[in-house]
């Protein structure tokens, strides 16, 4: 009986997913029945300010980049036009995938009978392929393996999704990079490699490694030039 309960217990914590975190995303996945009106027809559906927020985030995990978005529940014109925006500076400003790959969101609403219709535009600053390879990581413990298997197969670039951003998860990070450039023979380049964090305010949820080696320094020569013959 206690083992029943267990599973039990196990079960609804998977199942609530992100629910124990202060704010709620959506998880990305190709078939959901709470967020798709019509898939084949690229439509969605949102009847709150938090809805708005994950079909945007839904989209931009699957790099689409025009989609119709009904709104049930929405008093008019303004309220819309404001949630809209609302969602959008949230999604750039606010989220790692967002901030990391949306260059902008545009849109145009259309009232209809019984709800609102938003046609979306999402301009992306990151390839499809580039989200496509973006890892997963629980911390920033995880920052010099992944960082090392990166080096090995002789990739430009790295981006980590992080499950958990704690005090100290900078220093974490710093001190991998450190750990590598000493594993590289690079500790006179302090700030290889080049790091950006997502969002840039608040706690961090994605890493951008560029691991480009830096051009080894030009040796002066003791030859000031040579001399011009007759």
């Amino acid at each position: 009986m206690r083992n029943g309960l267990l599973c039990t217990l196990c079960v609804c914590v998977l199942l609530s997913g992100c629910s124990l975190l202060e704010r709620q995303y959506v998880t990305v996945e190709p078939h959901s029945g709470k967020f798709w009106e019509s898939e084949a027809a690229g439509t969605l559906r949102a009847e709150n300010y938090q809805d708005i927020v994950n079909d945007l985030l839904l989209l931009i995990g699957q790099h689409r980049e025009t989609a119709t978005l009904r709104l049930y529940h929405f008093d008019n014109d303004v309220t819309i036009a404001d949630r809209l925006e609302q969602a959008t500076m949230e999604i750039q400003q606010q989220t790692p995938l967002g901030s990391y790959a949306v260059s902008y969101i545009a849109s145009v609403s259309q009232a209809q009978r019984g709800y609102y219709e938003i046609k979306l535009q999402i301009g992306y600053r990151r390839t499809a392929e580039e989200l496509q390879a973006i890892v997963s990581a629980t911390s920033p413990e995880a920052v010099y393996t992944l960082l090392r298997n990166a080096l090995d197969r002789q990739q430009k670039e790295l981006a980590v999704r992080i499950g958990y951003w704690g005090p100290g998860g900078e220093t974490q990070v710093e001190d991998a990079k450190a750990r590598l450039r000493e594993d590289e023979g690079l500790s006179a380049f302090p700030d290889w490699p080049e790091t950006f964090y997502y969002p840039e305010q608040g706690p961090v949820g994605l890493l951008e490694f560029r691991l480009d080696l830096p051009e080894p320094e030009a040796v002066p020569s003791d030859d000031p030039g040579e001399e011009t013959r007759p």
